[in-house]
């Protein structure tokens, strides 16, 4: 997956929020329904190497991303996660979580339909 292909819009997504600078868009194989993607726009490939000002404002955008997904699924808290093994791109994970399992990347992901 090549997330730059998903700003341009050359790979499809669900877009969620999006700014100027970061871009939120629903995870295609999620591991709880509103799973979230969170990334800038400017690539870096760890959320350690950018600039601590674009790293703040990546978390402000999260945060708006995150209580609006947690009004809108029911849940007992939004997790966050930030795994970076398989994608070299900054990003955030946004999940709702009713357990702390929901947040486990080894287990079975959903495959939720267009709908």
């Amino acid at each position: 997956m090549s997330f730059e292909a998903i700003i341009s819009g050359a790979i499809p997504s669900y877009k969620i929020a999006e700014n100027e600078a970061y871009l939120a868009f629903l995870e295609k194989a999620p591991l709880a329904m509103g799973h979230i993607v969170v990334i800038p726009k400017e690539k870096s490939e760890s959320i350690f190497d950018m600039e601590d000002r674009a790293l703040s404002s990546l978390h402000i955008f999260a945060k708006e991303v995150a209580l609006k997904l947690e009004a809108a699924i029911p849940c007992q808290r939004i997790g966050m996660a930030v795994i970076g093994l398989k994608v070299a791109y900054a990003h955030i994970h946004l999940i709702p979580l009713q357990t702390v399992e929901d947040i486990n990347f080894t287990r079975k992901k959903l495959s939720p339909t267009e709908d």
